[in-house]
């Protein structure tokens, strides 16, 4: 068992990041870095500028482990460039997710509204795996998906009783009608309640933004949760390992050599929605003026290709500008 890390002034760190190669061309302003962002945050946009080590000298079959020392070249001032491009990157990403799920909602409570005002309580809504088959796991054993997601919808319900549009429902009503109470889920309960409609009523949602059928815009829901997360909590984004992944699309020669573990593919579906309900935005533009800002780095290991752009994507009719 290794001991356990020592608590470290800012200085102590910086000058820790400099033994080990790291070049500061700034200290006040490192050193105001780490005070405002912190070490550890830091450390995921310096960590490309580690040098590899193989675990077995000679075999290049093994995986390689970063070492503490810093590559020839690499500077403090170039993580804190890619920093802030990761920074605009989230920001540009929250803004297409804002309009997407709002829009989703409307789609949803719209759809499922006509059929019962009450219709996400109500069961025979739903496909028969999402309302009827009950979860082996332990924690929600003899439950359906359904019952688990009504569990997250009161408690969701219940923070935000206090909300005058809550309490006006609950009081002239008893409960809120599902256009009211969609305003209350976040972007994992919706996309978990349209991943339990009914393949017919998901068909015509997932064809006007361009997806096959329900399954596959499911899919585009559950990644598009994963990236408003990620984005969310201020987490590292540009070169993220995509957990959730949806599916490949092979519309044209460009979708089929995207790499669906890289974020790009995500911001490629992004753009797909957005030109469906925004299609005079300026974000498409935005986007590509950010790409054109990524930084170069002294070290020279780190380019977009990390984060899955494609070398010819300008000549893309997706991101033409």
């Amino acid at each position: 068992m290794a001991t356990e890390k020592e608590w470290k002034s800012f200085q102590e760190q910086l000058d820790l990041l400099k033994d080990r190669g790291l070049l500061v061309d700034n200290e006040p302003a490192a050193l105001d870095y780490l005070d405002r962002i912190g070490y550890y945050r830091l450390s995921g946009y310096w960590y490309s500028f580690r040098e590899l080590e193989n675990t077995q000298a000679g075999d290049d079959s093994l995986p390689y482990l970063r070492k503490n020392q810093f590559l020839e070249n690499s500077r403090f001032e170039d993580a804190v460039k890619i920093y802030v491009f990761d920074k605009k990157l989230r920001l540009l990403a929250l803004d297409a997710l804002e309009r997407i799920e709002l829009a989703v909602r409307v789609d949803i409570a719209h759809l499922l509204g006509e059929q019962d005002i009450h219709a996400h309580e109500n069961a025979r809504l739903f496909n028969g795996h999402f309302s009827r088959q009950a979860i082996k796991r332990r924690r929600d054993a003899g439950k359906t998906k359904h019952q688990v997601w009504l569990e997250r919808h009161a408690q969701v319900l219940n923070r935000a009783r206090h909300e005058p549009f809550v309490a006006h429902y609950n009081q002239k009503y008893g409960k809120l009608p599902i256009w009211v109470a969609i305003e209350v889920w976040d972007f994992g309960l919706m996309s978990k309640l349209y991943d339990g409609m009914k393949p017919v009523d998901q068909l015509g949602i997932a064809n006007k933004y361009g997806a096959v059928d329900g399954r596959a815009f499911a899919g585009w829901l559950r990644s598009f949760n994963f990236i408003r997360n990620v984005s969310a909590h201020h987490s590292r984004l540009w070169n993220i390992n995509v957990l959730e992944r949806a599916a490949l699309l092979q519309d044209d020669a460009y979708w089929q050599q995207l790499n669906n573990a890289r974020p790009f593919y995500y911001f490629c579906l992004l753009r797909k929605v957005m030109d469906v309900i925004c299609p005079n935005s300026s974000w498409g533009d935005r986007f590509v003026k950010l790409m054109e800002e990524f930084p170069e780095v002294g070290c020279g290991v780190v380019t977009l290709q990390d984060f899955g752009l494609l070398d010819n994507w300008k000549e893309w009719v997706l991101w033409e500008v």
